[in-house]
C-alpha cells in the first residue's frame, strides 16, 4: 500500500503545500484511530511521559513534512528506496542511545545500506536535489521517532502510543499548515483521505502479517513495494526505470530485512533458553 500512498501524494503535486498536505493527511486519518482514543484518555501517563510524546510528535512531524516535500522533487522509486534507511538508522541509534550491542552483523548491514544509498545518489556523477536531502532528513526523523516509541513501550500500550502520535503530529503540523494555507478542492481532500486510508490500512496489514508469519517471511516482501513504486512512477508519471535506483534500493531493503530477520532469530533463541 505504500506504493499507492506515494503515488497519490505525487498526484497532488504542488497544488497543496507539503506542510498543509501532511496536516490534512493526519486530520483525515484521525477518524480511523477513534477506537484508540479511549486507551489514550485512560492511560494515566505521567508529565514526563507526556513530554516524551510531544517531543516525538515534533520530530515525527518534521519527517512527515520532509517526506511530502521530497515527493514533489524526486521519483517515487527514489523516495521508496531512501525511506528504508530509517530502520537501518534505528539500528545505529539503538546502539548509541539505548545501549544495545552493535554486533558485526549490524555494522555490515549498515555499511551495505549506505552503499545502496550511494548507488542511488551517485554523488559526483549527477546533481543531487533538495528532494534527496529531504529524504535523508525524513529517514533520520523517523528513526528518532521509532527509537522513542521503543522506549515508550516500556510503560505504554501500543494503542496509546499510536493514538498519541496521531494527536501530537496533527497539533504540531497545524501552525505550519496555517502559515501556507491554500483552500483545498474537494478532489484534493479526497486524495488526502485516500492517503490516510492506505497509510492506515498498510500499517494494519503489516501488523497482521507480523502476527501470522515470522519477520523472516514478511520483510523480504517489502521489496515488492519498490517494484510497485517504480511501476506506478513509470505508468502514471512518466518516470523512467533507473536500474541504479532499483539496485541501490534492493541493497537497502535487503540490509533492513537482514537486520529484522537476525533480531527475530536471536529473540527466539533467548526465549527458548528461559
Amino acid at each position: 500500500m505504500l506504493g499507492w500512498v506515494t503515488a497519490i501524494v505525487k498526484l497532488l503535486g504542488n497544488g497543496v503545500p507539503p506542510q498543509q498536505a501532511a496536516f490534512l493527511r493526519y486530520v483525515l486519518g484521525l477518524v480511523f484511530l477513534l477506537p484508540m482514543m479511549r486507551s489514550v484518555l485512560h492511560s494515566g501517563m505521567s508529565g514526563r511521559t507526556q513530554a516524551a510524546f510531544w517531543i516525538r510528535g515534533l520530530v515525527h512531524s518534521a519527517g512527515v513534512m520532509l517526506w511530502f516535500f521530497a515527493m514533489t522533487r524526486i521519483t517515487i522509486a527514489e523516495v521508496t528506496s531512501l525511506n528504508y534507511l530509517a530502520p537501518v538508522l534505528v539500528t545505529v541509534g539503538a546502539a548509541v542511545f539505548l545501549g544495545e550491542q552493535l554486533a558485526m552483523r549490524r555494522i555490515l548491514a549498515v555499511v551495505a545500506a549506505l552503499l545502496g544509498a550511494g548507488i542511488i545518489l551517485r554523488p559526483g556523477m549527477r546533481e543531487l536535489s533538495v528532494g534527496h536531502l529531504a529524504m535523508f532528513g525524513t529517514a533520520a526523523s523517523f528513526a528518532i521517532s521509532y527509537l522513542m516509541a521503543k522506549r515508550l513501550t516500556d510503560t505504554m500500550s501500543a494503542a496509546t502510543i499510536v493514538g498519541m502520535l496521531s494527536i501530537t503530529v496533527t497539533v504540531a503540523l497545524a501552525p505550519f499548515a496555517a502559515a501556507v494555507w491554500v483552500p483545498p478542492t474537494l478532489w484534493q481532500l479526497f486524495l488526502l483521505f485516500l492517503v490516510a486510508l492506505f497509510a492506515t490500512g498498510g500499517h494494519f496489514a503489516m501488523t497482521l502479517a507480523f502476527r501470522k508469519a515470522p519477520v523472516s517471511a514478511t520483510q523480504p516482501a517489502t521489496f515488492l513495494q519498490l517494484i510497485w513504486s517504480a511501476l506506478l512512477g513509470l505508468l502514471f508519471f512518466g518516470e523512467g526505470l533507473d536500474p541504479m535506483v532499483i539496485g541501490g534500493g534492493t541493497i537497502i531493503i535487503a540490509s533492513a530485512s537482514f537486520i529484522a530477520w537476525r533480531e527475530t532469530v536471536i529473540a527466539s533463541q533467548r526465549n527458548r533458553t528461559r
